[in-house]
């Protein structure tokens, strides 16, 4: 292969993972993938508005690091030349750290990058820019009023997800194989399930979270979004490792690449019943039944006081979400978007009482799922109630009620996240649209979510669906 071409596509569609094998026996030069990235991004962002920041020479710069780096025959990490972009509430040193806001757009350039940014370059990966998202992560649409709305590549008319949308658009559009997001309450699962991608969400306290804009302390994770699950596993070993900076980083190290392909024998598999099953719109529940049918599963298991373990969540979040923004929106509340506006007010206006039955409730429900997991390895959900809505849509039917959207399209992801479980979201190919799953293991066992995820990527059940081109309602 010629060191300035590439042949799957331009790389539109190849994985992380043959990249980097590609640029590291140097049949394709770490900048040719670069420059292909570049210009994919500059042709298609227009269209899905997942990029805020393009760093074109920053990447250029990295991409001929990896390249000289090999000519001196020195070795080079996992993920050498991959190009790859992250929401833009991590630091990006040389850019204000916008959180998707109007107002953070005054502060100071970042002068230092964030820790998983570093880790990935480390390992020869190439950023490539930051990413759109909703207003200070509090979103689950990928609507943004400040910097235009992420798009589903499979459908231009309808969500991203959020509130990592800019980070699915990103790579289900093409643009680059991989992105980082966070996910507070479903915020990297939601966006993979309706943009049709795989998606991380690791043990709380696993990922370094220094040098990111937080949402809610207490429930914040971040991770990575991918086409294949090799390229999750990959990026993930990449980004573990102690940090300092981040006092609720374990820095518990267990790789997980080395683990996919060991298959599912041996593992304790269910279903998550009850509120798992309820308010399930037909794709949801075709694609719930594809995954627990190739998995062969028989047993239910019940996450007991699921329902109550939503709302927990939601007081939490909103709560500590109004004490990190309080002074903003006594300064700027014009500034804000209403609707995260609105709901941040609300939150400062929670009683004390109320969280602190919140925060009891949580170590309860905690160790009750615990003991699930004594006589279960993973357990299977649905990620999301229905396809991505229509962009603007506000409200749509659920369990026969007319439900706001913005608000329960995590009604399945917040019981898991709300006590930091690690979980693999999945897409199903079960219609026009995609749709994901939750696959859910214990703390500290990503690898055996990965597993699962493997084995049904291996077999078919589960893959990342490229949208055709020209994308679906271009103009």
């Amino acid at each position: 292969m010629s060191h300035d071409r590439l042949t799957f596509d331009d790389g539109a569609w190849a994985p992380a993972h043959q990249l980097a094998e590609a640029v590291a026996n140097r049949r394709v030069s770490a900048l040719a993938v670069t420059e292909a990235a570049l210009a994919r991004i500059a042709a298609r962002n227009g269209t899905v508005n997942a990029f805020t920041d393009v760093l074109e020479t920053r990447a250029r710069e990295t991409a001929r690091g990896v390249d000289a780096a090999l000519s001196r025959g020195e070795a080079v990490g996992p993920l050498a030349g991959v190009p790859f972009a992250v929401k833009n509430l991590f630091d990006v040193r040389g850019l204000a750290t916008r959180a998707g806001s109007k107002i953070n757009r005054d502060r100071a350039p970042a002068d230092r990058d964030a820790a998983l940014i570093v880790r990935m370059e480390a390992q020869g990966a190439v950023l490539t820019g930051a990413l759109n998202m909703g207003e200070y992560a509090y979103d689950f649409t990928g609507e943004n009023i400040h910097d235009g709305h992420s798009r589903n590549p499979h459908d231009l008319t309808r969500m991203a997800g959020g509130s990592s949308g800019g980070s699915a658009a990103a790579v289900a559009g093409g643009l680059v194989p991989l992105a980082l997001g966070s996910d507070t309450n479903g915020s990297i699962r939601l966006p993979a399930s309706f943009c049709g991608l795989f998606g991380l969400k690791p043990t709380y306290g696993r990922l370094s979270r220094a040098r990111t804009y937080p949402f809610v302390g207490s429930l914040d994770h971040l991770g990575p979004l991918a086409r294949t699950v090799e390229d999750l596993a990959l990026s993930y070993d990449a980004m573990q490792g102690a940090d300092a900076d981040d006092p609720v980083c374990t820095g518990r190290v267990d790789p997980a690449f080395a683990a996919l392909g060991q298959g599912v024998e041996g593992l304790r598999l269910a279903v998550a019943g009850g509120y798992f099953q309820e308010h399930l719109m037909p794709e949801a529940r075709a694609a719930l039944d594809a995954v627990t049918g190739a998995l062969g599963i028989t047993e239910t298991v019940d996450l007991p006081e699921a329902r109550r373990a939503r709302a927990a969540a939601f007081l939490i979040s909103t709560a500590e979400g109004a004490s990190l923004h309080l002074d903003r929106m006594r300064a700027r509340p014009g500034d804000f978007d209403p609707a995260v506006r609105d709901r941040l007010f609300a939150g400062a206006m929670v009683p004390a009482a109320l969280m602190d039955r919140a925060q009891k409730f949580r170590r309860w429900y905690r160790a009750r799922v615990l003991e699930v997991f004594e006589t279960t390895d993973v357990i299977i959900a649905p990620a999301t109630p229905c396809v991505a809505p229509e962009l603007g849509k506000t409200t749509f039917m659920l369990g026969g009620a007319e439900l706001n959207v913005r608000a329960h399209i995590g009604i399945f992801t917040q019981p898991i996240s709300f006590i930091g479980l690690p979980v693999v979201a999945v897409p199903v190919p079960v219609g026009p649209l995609p749709i994901g799953v939750q696959v859910i293991a214990a703390p500290w066992r990503e690898d055996l979510a990965l597993r699962v995820a493997h084995h049904l990527q291996q077999a078919g059940t589960v893959q990342a669906v490229q949208p055709p081109y020209p994308l679906k309602g271009a103009a």
